[in-house]
């Protein structure tokens, strides 16, 4: 199929072609040195507008990945317990034969789980729909659930949209305190902001302050002005007692964003028995350090509460969440310059498109087994072995994975894997033989790493500044190989019963209906937004719709400054917009465009907050 308008990657005078890395949420910009078709060297691209020179090993190793012998590079199916090299006809005529029966006779019947790679990935962020919706089943896992749901809900509860975060203005912050957070090592996550360790020595440059709340001494915490060693598990007792003395204080004062929120002085008088003197036994820090720092907060010129992995992956994660949330808000800290700020990602998206208030995002569907409830449109990855190995209407008798390894990223592996082997049909779309794709009866390779463009629609959401990037392929797919969308859509036309539809048929399918959302952003007909992209296909003309439809493009030439694919791709060191704006309250999906910072989930339905008056700590292995 051919890739028609796809610009070929500039190179630098150095011969190295730019790339935003695509390994975790840093995004950092590289340079890549070619030797033919294989990638000979990878440094640090000091041209790029949102990471200015800093890459961390993980960028800096793709090198080493790319010409990895054990890379998969052919399609392999299992014949006579054994996965055996094949042609990719037969790959998918074995799909064929065994996964729309299964479909037809119950879509819950099928199981999908998608790995942290996808969600970095154009391919599968803009055609994985397709296969979804041709599939009609409930069950989509993804390691969401181990990792962000906590933070996710209480986004989606007080601003509309789970992937709506308030983000730390860290370059303009005066005091940055961060829960369960170690970004020295992680580059951060919920956040773009490469280079962590860089901002945080600006801060403490700048005379801010740096605090650390974390039960280890961490990198992070080694920086920090102030680390708070607190007892796991204890961070919601911590959040409640500050607010409790910003409240007695008189330090409470939302600021602008005021004007936008309800509920706020009902969750400061339930703070109010939360004192410092009696949370302290509990969380094991001192009185006197809680109300330093609630007051040292309050009163700085501007300041941040940020939380991260620890906050989620503890009985009372969302609690925590939501009360880094009130915190900011309370403090006046939401929507202003170096306190919680959000994103306007580049190429559009939940928080940017007009609508009114979001449907509910969680408790839509339950689990067969335990009834555990559905979150933004997945169900906890703790259900999937259960899922495949309780037998019943609705039992999962097909399981597809894409770019994950759920054997080794789930929780109870040997379950896991024994699931695996007693699935009906293993499908894996992965690059190598793991733990889990060992299971399979068909895994389908992904082509060349560099073979595909790159722009992050999802982590544009978590930039601490507006940059728009696009990396374009450096590579065309070799003789052999079969990019991922093309993969995606030929499962999906397989599953629609229609597997001899041409792949350009679905595509034009897909780009009519992303062409009559981006038309009513810009008030123009479909077919003109088409035209305005043609002669592109494939993911480089849905972006280009993004980008172009979004709140920094050319609206399909009515504005001329504005953000095309074209520019990017003769710009791939990015575009830089600047820092983060307010955006209140049109960044809000909720009722009547509200802040209520009192939803349903509340220290009043959580009883575990109720040991925070009790005469003793619990004890440590608590």
């Amino acid at each position: 199929m051919s890739h028609a308008g796809t610009a070929a990657t500039p190179v630098d005078p150095t011969g190295h072609r730019p790339r935003i890395c695509p390994l975790c949420e840093a995004t950092c910009g590289l340079l890549v040195e070619f030797d033919g078709r294989l990638a000979r060297s990878v440094r640090p691209n000091p041209h790029d507008r949102f990471s200015h020179g800093y890459a961390c090993a993980k960028g800096l190793g793709l090198a080493r990945l790319d010409g990895d012998p054990d890379r998969l590079t052919v399609p392999l199916v299992r014949r006579d317990g054994r996965l055996r090299e094949t042609s990719w006809e037969e790959a998918f005529a074995e799909i064929g034969r065994r996964l729309p029966p299964l479909v037809a006779e119950d879509p819950q019947s099928v199981a999908v789980y998608t790995g942290n790679p996808a969600a970095h990935h154009l391919d599968h962020t803009l055609y994985l729909p397709a296969l979804l919706g041709a599939i009609g089943s409930r069950n989509l896992f993804s390691p969401a659930s181990m990792d962000t749901w906590p933070k996710n809900l209480v986004t989606a509860l007080l601003y509309g949209t789970g992937i709506g975060m308030s983000l730390p203005d860290i370059d303009r912050t005066d005091h940055l305190l961060l829960l369960g957070s170690n970004p020295v090592v992680s580059n951060g996550s919920t956040v773009c902001a490469p280079g962590f360790a860089r901002r945080l020595d600006d801060l403490r440059g700048r005379g801010g302050t740096l605090t650390v709340v974390d039960p280890a001494r961490t990198r992070t915490a080694e920086m920090a002005d102030r680390h708070l060693a607190i007892r796991p598990g204890t961070d919601a007792h911590l959040l409640m007692a500050l607010l409790s003395v910003i409240d007695a204080r008189g330090l409470a004062d939302p600021g602008p964003a005021g004007a936008h929120v309800d509920g706020l002085d009902e969750v400061l008088a339930l703070a109010r028995p939360f004192t410092p003197e009696r949370v302290a036994p509990v969380c094991g820090v001192g009185a006197r350090e809680i109300e330093d720092l609630a007051i040292g907060f309050a009163t700085a010129p501007a300041a941040v509460a940020h939380s991260r992995i620890g906050t989620c992956t503890q009985e009372y994660g969302s609690l925590a969440n939501w009360l880094v949330e009130v915190l900011n808000i309370a403090t006046g800290r939401l929507d202003v310059p170096g306190g919680a700020m959000f994103a306007t990602p580049p190429a559009g998206g939940p928080t940017t498109w007009p609508g009114g208030p979001a449907r509910p995002q969680s408790g839509r569907w339950r689990s067969r087994v335990r009834g555990l409830p559905e979150m933004l449109g997945e169900l906890s990855v703790a259900c999937l072995a259960e899922e495949i190995l309780t037998p019943g209407p609705g039992q999962v008798r097909a399981l597809i994975t894409i770019a994950g390894n759920p054997a080794r990223s789930v929780p109870r592996s040997a379950e896991v894997e024994r699931a695996l082997r007693e699935v009906g049909f293993l499908l894996c779309l992965d690059t190598y033989l793991n733990e889990t794709t060992r299971h399979a009866d068909v895994v389908l390779p992904a082509p060349h790493m560099f073979a595909h463009g790159h722009m992050d629609l999802t982590l544009n959401h978590f930039q601490i500044r507006t940059v728009a990037r696009y990396s374009p392929p450096a590579l065309d797919p070799a003789p052999g190989e079969m990019p991922e969308w093309h993969q995606v859509l030929r499962i999906a036309a397989i599953v629609r019963g229609t597997p001899d539809l041409a792949i350009e048929t679905m595509d034009d399918e897909i780009a009519a209906q992303a062409a009559r959302r981006a038309g009513r952003l810009c008030g123009i007909g479909a077919e003109d937004v088409l035209a305005a992209v043609a002669p592109r296909r494939g993911p480089e003309r849905l972006v280009d719709m993004r980008v172009r439809s979004g709140p920094f493009g050319d609206r399909f030439g009515a504005e001329a400054d504005g953000l095309t694919l074209a520019r990017l791709e003769t710009t791939p060191d990015g575009v830089d917009l600047g820092p983060l704006e307010p955006r209140l309250p049109d960044v809000l999906r909720t009722p009547g465009s509200r802040v209520d910072v009192a939803p349903r989930c509340s220290p009043a339905t959580c009883p575990g907050c109720g040991r925070a008056s009790a005469p003793s700590p619990p004890p440590s292995s608590a």
